[in-house]
């Protein structure tokens, strides 16, 4: 059965990349599909999961990688640049996508007469986007660099702030617990700066392990290891308090401690690749100055290129790494798909078809609306790179939706009234997001390549 279920993810991976390759279809869309097909198509198809409880378990299990992954490609420096601007898109965004949806919930769903725990529960859930389809459908394009850097850094700290609001906002109002300004303010500051604190302090050390070994793969195992541990000690902060005796269920938030965890090594290794390249720059000079000279130093010579030899495996040895990492990641990605294939009944959407498509086009309108309004604050802020209309209507529909979401869902108490209707909803829209808000994306960069391209450009010349 093992030996079967590889195959299967070898196949679906191979004709998924085949697809990206030759067709330019985005691997999330060709996995999903293929993944579906191969569920119903082959009823002999092995069962990875088979019910919601085990595939939250396996999403969190694979979940590390796949942020490692996407974390590797932030740059620290970068951050800081737009930093206003993901501040905007992961937390305010958020925040005020759940106001909103309070504020019309009884016009959307009048015969649930949902309280407000079960509608910040619900749209939580639907908020939480999925890096791995947003960078999968960038990549096939030529983008200006700035516009991925807000689209993909949103996806990733998004998912963190939807968790946050779900689990310690919707959940604990759900249990019968007092949401106050005070309390949402109180658990925002520890949880964030916790979760980084416990990141960071992971990140360091990393590093410190980075330099005991020069071996390639020793370094990616540290990598993951630092992003797995970071998780699982942010996940499981409340066994830390025990320790102490301080007697609490308190954990913070896993995907931000892995985030700021692999943030921390990649930016410390980009720091000292910076310097080896220029390194490497200054010792072209020397050469280039000593091959003009009558006689040259054959010793100086010998000593700069092994310099050079050695700085130059060094950065390859960190992109096999971040490639490796990379592989991992999609390998991750294919076991989700296959996984998420088993969980759809078909009969369940096909019975809150009204539901879903309402919340689809509802989460839909109210993401337009925030980046609309995101727009209008960055064109009138400095500190913050103007987004255009072409930008605008990237980033609303860069808001596909992923398996973090049907995580959440494990978390609802069975007892809940409306656990049903919420699962049907959730995975509804999140295989409606995955082929429409995609299909759009690639149509709409498509038809508007050459704007793109003059702006990439423009970037360009600008530093």
């Amino acid at each position: 059965m093992m030996i079967t279920t590889l195959v299967m993810v070898a196949s679906i991976l191979f004709l998924a990349l085949q697809l990206e390759e030759k067709f330019k279809v985005p691997s999330p869309l060709s996995l999903i599909a293929l993944s579906f097909a191969a569920h119903n198509v082959i009823k002999q198809a092995p069962m990875m999961t088979g019910d919601a409880e085990s595939f939250a378990k396996l999403v969190i299990f694979l979940l590390p990688v796949l942020l490692i992954s996407d974390a590797l490609e932030l740059k620290l420096r970068e951050l800081k640049k737009h930093g206003l601007s993901l501040l905007y898109l992961s937390i305010v965004a958020v925040s005020l996508s759940v106001m909103v949806a309070l504020a019309i919930s009884d016009w959307l769903f009048r015969d649930y007469h949902l309280s407000n725990a079960a509608v910040v529960m619900l749209f939580s859930m639907v908020l939480a986007t999925d890096p791995v389809s947003v960078v999968s459908i960038f990549s096939k394009f030529q983008l200006p660099h700035q516009l991925k850097m807000l689209a993909e850094g949103e996806s990733l700290f998004n998912d963190a702030t939807a968790l946050i609001v779900f689990v310690f906002i919707g959940l604990f109002a759900l249990k019968g617990g007092v949401i106050t300004p005070l309390y949402v303010a109180e658990i925002s500051i520890v949880v964030i700066v916790g979760s980084i604190f416990i990141g960071v302090s992971v990140g360091f050390v990393g590093l410190m392990l980075m330099k005991t070994t020069h071996n390639r793969i020793a370094e990616m195992m540290i990598l993951i290891l630092a992003g797995y541990s970071a998780f699982v000690l942010a996940e499981h902060f409340y066994v830390l308090l025990n320790f102490f005796g301080g007697h609490s269920h308190m954990h913070l938030s896993g995907i931000l401690a892995v985030i700021f965890a692999t943030l921390t090594v990649s930016h410390m290794m980009n720091k000292h690749l910076e310097h080896e390249n220029e390194r490497i720059s200054n010792d072209e000079a020397t050469l280039t100055q000593e091959a003009l000279k009558t006689k040259t130093s054959a010793r100086l010579f010998m000593t700069v290129l092994q310099r050079v030899k050695a700085t130059l495996e060094e950065k390859n040895r960190h992109l096999r790494n971040k490639e490796d990492i990379q592989l991992l990641a999609m390998v991750a990605n294919t076991l989700l798909f296959i996984a998420m294939a088993e969980m759809i009944d078909l009969d369940l959407l096909w019975q809150y078809r009204f539901e879903i498509l309402i919340m689809f086009a509802a989460t839909t309108f109210i993401r337009g609306v925030m980046m609309t309004i995101f727009a209008w604050v960055t064109n009138n802020t400095r500190q913050m790179v103007d987004v255009n209309q072409r930008w605008t209507t990237v980033l609303s529909f860069a808001g596909i939706k992923g398996g973090l979401s049907i995580v959440m869902l494990t978390m609802i108490p069975a007892s809940f009234e409306h656990l049903e209707s919420f699962k049907a909803i959730v995975i509804g829209v999140i295989m409606l997001s995955t082929f429409v808000y995609a299909a759009i994306l690639i149509w709409y960069i498509h038809r508007h390549q050459a704007a793109f391209l003059v702006e990439l450009n423009a970037e360009g010349q600008h530093h």
